[in-house]
């Protein structure tokens, strides 16, 4: 049965048990949580900045931003410790909480799967969201974000009418050894989006003149000043 609680257009809720609230991690905006190691990069490296080189980072690069700013993070809820034994095809957990944190899948399921021979296991989530009439959630690993002795795997759901937990497939990645993830780790990224955007028809053909000038245009105004593409992108939204 659908919520019939009232949210504002284009608002997206995450919400928990009440003796949940406070105690398991919460999500967070996406631009909130940014890595120790991006925030400490300067926007320009003068160690590197000569005449053939301008010296700028990734901080200076607004695609790289945009992805790693866009949307929610989800935590892991509590500590939990992954050991990884057998050449990663033994991946067991532990954790103090009183919530299953983690399970397994059989591995059957994803036979032939790029990340063999690590089994398919899943970080549970107690937040459940809801969006609006046709809106859907695309989860991903964190984007641009340091890696994690695990990744979880993508997937979209249709938060608009399924509001149960949604519990997130993980493939350990890393060697033999016992991996303490700490409560507040970043699982996935939420982004969601409407159906209906995502439904738009494609053109595959070869550009026009006029598109010609306008990429050539596009790209040399790029080169050519520092900070056009981030003005010119956030004047065109």
């Amino acid at each position: 049965m659908l919520s019939l609680i009232r949210r504002p257009a284009r608002t997206i809720s995450f919400v928990c048990e009440p003796q949940d609230y406070g105690v398991i991690a919460a999500p967070q905006p996406a631009k909130s949580v940014l890595p120790d190691w991006f925030r400490k990069l300067p926007p320009v490296d003068r160690q590197h900045l000569t005449v053939a080189n301008n010296g700028l980072t990734v901080k200076r690069c607004m695609p790289f931003l945009d992805a790693m700013t866009t949307g929610w993070i989800l935590p892991l809820a509590a500590t939990v410790r992954l050991e990884i034994k057998d050449d990663g095809r033994t991946v067991t957990a532990g954790w103090e909480f009183d919530r299953v944190m983690v399970s397994n899948h059989g591995a059957h399921q994803v036979a032939g799967n790029p990340k063999e021979p690590s089994p398919p296991c899943k970080f549970h989530n107690y937040w459940s969201l809801r969006t609006p009439p046709g809106w859907s959630c695309l989860f991903v690993p964190p984007l641009n974000r340091p890696a994690q002795p695990f990744e979880c795997v993508a997937g979209v759901v249709d938060t608009d009418t399924y509001s149960a937990h949604i519990h997130f497939p993980f493939f350990a990645t890393q060697s033999d050894g016992i991996y303490v993830i700490e409560k507040g780790t970043p699982l996935v990224q939420v982004i969601p989006f409407r159906r209906d955007d995502a439904a738009i028809p494609a053109e595959i053909r070869p550009e026009t003149g006029k598109e010609a000038a306008e990429r050539e245009t596009v790209y040399r105004n790029t080169i050519a000043g520092q900070g056009w593409y981030r003005k010119w992108a956030r004047a065109a939204r």
